[in-house]
């Protein structure tokens, strides 16, 4: 037994007794967290805890201090506010950071959700430090979406269409019954028989009651669906299969891979969202000549409009049309129709034109012009067949009002310096969701509709970013730039930070390389 070394006696006292501080090293990331929160305005904030306007009574936690649980927590993939409760009583990190103070997980969990609007300035704040550090240039921004999990289950979604197939089962199970009944009746079978089948229909009738008020409710709310645990949640699909989610809205800068702006959308989809994001990005990179790109699923023609229209260069490659589609009939696409703009007409494929007419016609909000010929020059014409249906008497065209920007932007995204922005772009915007949702374990939400939802997302977006920084400059540094951001003076440190990147920085894009390689190699033969 003189072989192995001994521990302390634990029932033994110490006459000197090590101090919570000597048992956190000095480049321990708490003591980043503490350097930092402490830099904030809690008051200009408006965080506050909910008994931190009652007088009389116990004092309330200071948000300062619940702000830092959650930041640990969530740079340690703990988000649970139970977990977060058991490691403020066992972890020795976490009870330097806490001061021994061990508020409950209701006070906790009440905090995340009862402040996502000063979560979301915490996120917006950090982004113009960045910006301010010149970590954030905004030359080339990057967005991105991805479907992250709701706290709800689609056991608790009602979709109209769904309801209405449901009411005509059971009309066609009440019928089916009542045929029953009939037939039991004239073969005067047993009362015991009529009686169970009566009992079903009043089943039936009960619960059709239950989807028409379900329909009531759409009807109410004016949806076509609605989750009662979470209302703002919406079905979104991905290849696999469907889940409740909300559409988590992210924009990369280029420079360091930081995130420069975030939202939330309850959309399965991306084509609202580009000039949202784009306007966000610019308020906060305010750069005017930044450039934002996105995939095609953020193609939109009335929001590139809205775009142009605030002079924000964007670089989104157009979605797939008749003009790139393979035409699975003979007929004539939209592209070998040619526009003439000083004639305002199209031109067929037989060299005739299609001229305006004063109609315009309403499609997802935009107006379009109609250009049309006469059906005596289509029913002679030789191509006919390639070009209308039998029952077709002339062909008609439609053309946005505002069509002309839409070639100028296919003009621009043939150039190579275009094409070479579009291929940029997946390792700029999918190396951070990769890290989100693989490496830190955040695909999904805890707190409940939009509003909530809106504070976790940044609390995890401004987590990502503090997290990067803290790679990319160190904890001492890091605590370095807290004292100068007290100080008002970043003049220095910003200094500072660029000499220790050009000396110490890793390479990040060697790194996100590695990353995106390794993304494509199947599970089986990765060896991380």
């Amino acid at each position: 037994m003189g072989i192995y070394k001994q521990g302390l006696n634990r029932k033994q006292q110490l006459m000197f007794p090590p101090s919570l501080d000597e048992l956190v090293e000095e480049d321990n990331v708490v003591r980043a967290i503490e350097a930092y929160v402490d830099t904030l305005d809690i008051f200009k904030l408006n965080i506050k805890t909910k008994k931190s306007l009652i007088k009389d009574g116990q004092p309330a936690f200071h948000p300062k201090l619940l702000l830092k649980i959650y930041i640990y927590g969530y740079l340690n993939k703990i988000r649970s506010s139970r977990k977060l409760e058991q490691e403020i009583n066992r972890n020795i990190e976490m009870m330097w950071l806490t001061q021994g103070l061990r508020p409950s997980y209701k006070t906790i969990a009440n905090f995340r959700k009862n402040n996502p609007k000063a979560l979301q300035t915490i996120f917006k704040e950090f982004s113009l430090l960045l910006k301010n550090l010149k970590l954030i240039t905004g030359d080339l921004v990057a967005v991105d979406g991805a479907f992250l999990r709701a706290n709800a289950s689609k056991n608790t979604l009602i979709m109209r269409k769904t309801v209405k197939k449901d009411i005509s089962k059971i009309d066609e199970d009440i019928k089916n019954y009542m045929t029953l009944l009939e037939t039991l009746d004239k073969e005067d079978k047993n009362a015991t028989n009529l009686k169970i089948s009566k009992e079903e229909i009043d089943k039936l009738l009960e619960k059709k009651e239950l989807f028409k008020k379900d329909l009531d409710m759409l009807d109410a709310l004016g949806k076509e669906q609605h989750n009662k645990t979470d209302k703002d949640a919406t079905v979104m699909s991905k290849p696999a299969h469907n889940l409740m989610a909300y559409n988590s809205q992210i924009a990369v800068d280029d420079t360091y891979k930081f995130i420069v702006a975030t939202d939330i959308s309850t959309n399965g989809h991306d084509l609202d969202q580009l000039h949202n994001m784009a306007t966000k990005s610019k308020a906060i990179t305010d750069n005017p000549n930044m450039v934002l790109t996105a995939d095609k699923g953020y193609y939109s023609t009335k929001e590139l409009k809205k775009c142009i229209e605030d002079n924000i260069e964007t670089i989104v490659p157009p979605r797939a049309t008749a003009k790139t589609k393979k035409i699975q009939n003979a007929r004539f696409s939209k592209n070998q129709f040619i526009y003439n703009p000083e004639e305002d007409c199209y031109i067929c494929p037989n060299n005739q034109k299609l001229k305006k007419i004063e109609k315009q016609y309403e499609r997802n909000g935009r107006m379009l012009d109609i250009y049309r010929i006469s059906s005596s020059y289509c029913k002679i014409c030789p191509l006919k067949q390639n070009c209308l249906s039998d029952k077709t008497p002339n062909k008609q065209m439609y053309r946005w009002e505002h069509e002309n920007l839409v070639d100028e932007y296919s003009t621009k995204m043939a150039t190579p310096e275009a094409k070479a922005i579009v291929k940029k772009r997946g390792s700029i915007v999918e190396h951070p969701f990769g890290t989100i949702k693989r490496a830190l374990g955040w695909d999904h939400f805890l707190v409940r509709t939009k509003k909530k939802v809106l504070g976790e997302n940044a609390l995890i977006m401004f987590t990502y970013n503090f997290k990067r920084l803290l790679n990319l400059i160190g904890i001492a540094l890091f605590k370095k730039l807290c004292k100068a951001i007290k100080e008002n003076d970043l003049t220095q440190i910003r200094e500072e930070i660029a000499a220790h990147i050009l000396v110490f920085g890793v390479n990040l894009d060697y790194f996100l390389e590695i990353f995106l390689f390794l993304q494509n190699i199947p599970k089986k033969r990765r060896c991380l």
